[in-house]
């Protein structure tokens, strides 16, 4: 499909415009296709490995669009997370580059707050989020002119605005999120549809995957995202990478 290229250094105009050629595009390859022809310069896809990732990688392949898949490696993930990288170049024939955290940034941290002090204060957490995930993947878009994630409106209450493209001001490039609007039984279609390798934790009642330390598996009927940071109070808990963080308690009471 053809759709106009959004000049360089685009902003938030620019962002709208592809936000309503995405809303009047059905297909998800034909999304990824368009975000490609409209914006000008580098794009990057970052990863979680999760279900709803595991779809547009499916569709960047499918496609055979230019665009750089990226997975931040925190050094506290699953097992099972990091087979489904290797599951998912052999499958696609895509390289998946793996970003780390600075190692001095890592034991600093470490040292400060100890192995597991991310539990005792909800700023330890946002820290540690911030150090493992935020910083690794700033330096990764930096120079980019687009970034495609998986977010979904569904996911979480936090996530319910969730647009198909916005302008990060912050990183000064285009955000595009091509699954914004479908449903997880969509995503869970497509998956059995396409013959997706996905995270075998997903069949374990882990609907959403981060690092082992601070994912649970979740009960019938709770919020697809209760498992994430379970030990703290508030719908919106998110690690930094798509927003700050609101301030939230923990069971404990205490507060950042």
């Amino acid at each position: 499909m053809s759709t106009p290229t959004l000049a360089s250094g685009a902003g938030p105009q620019q962002a709208q415009s592809l936000a309503a050629i995405l809303t009047t595009t059905e297909a998800l390859t034909d999304r990824i296709q368009a975000i490609r022809n409209a914006v000008d310069g580098r794009i990057v896809f970052s990863t979680s490995l999760g279900i709803e990732d595991q779809v547009i990688l499916h569709a960047i392949a499918d496609t055979g669009v230019d665009v750089e898949v990226l997975t931040l490696d925190t050094g506290r993930h699953f097992p099972e997370t990091l087979e489904t990288i290797r599951d998912s170049e052999l499958r696609y024939g895509l390289k998946i580059h793996v970003v780390a955290p600075e190692k001095d940034s890592v034991d600093t941290l470490v040292a400060r707050d100890g192995v597991f002090g991310f539990r005792n204060a909800v700023e330890n957490r946002i820290a540690c989020c911030d150090v493992r995930k935020v910083r690794p993947l700033n330096r990764a878009l930096h120079g980019a002119s687009g970034w495609i994630t998986g977010m979904r409106r569904e996911q979480s209450q936090g996530r319910g605005a969730t647009e198909f493209a916005s302008f990060d001001d912050t990183r000064q490039l285009i955000k595009a999120n091509p699954l914004a609007d479908w449903s997880l039984d969509r995503v869970e279609a497509f998956v059995k549809d396409n013959n997706v390798p996905i995270n075998a934790l997903h069949a374990r009642g882990y609907p959403s995957i981060g690092c082992q330390p601070c994912t649970r598996a979740i009960e019938p009927g709770e919020d697809i995202r209760a498992g994430r940071w379970w030990w703290e109070n508030d719908d919106g808990k998110e690690c930094g990478l798509h927003n700050r963080p609101a301030t939230v308690t923990t069971k404990e009471g205490a507060a950042s």
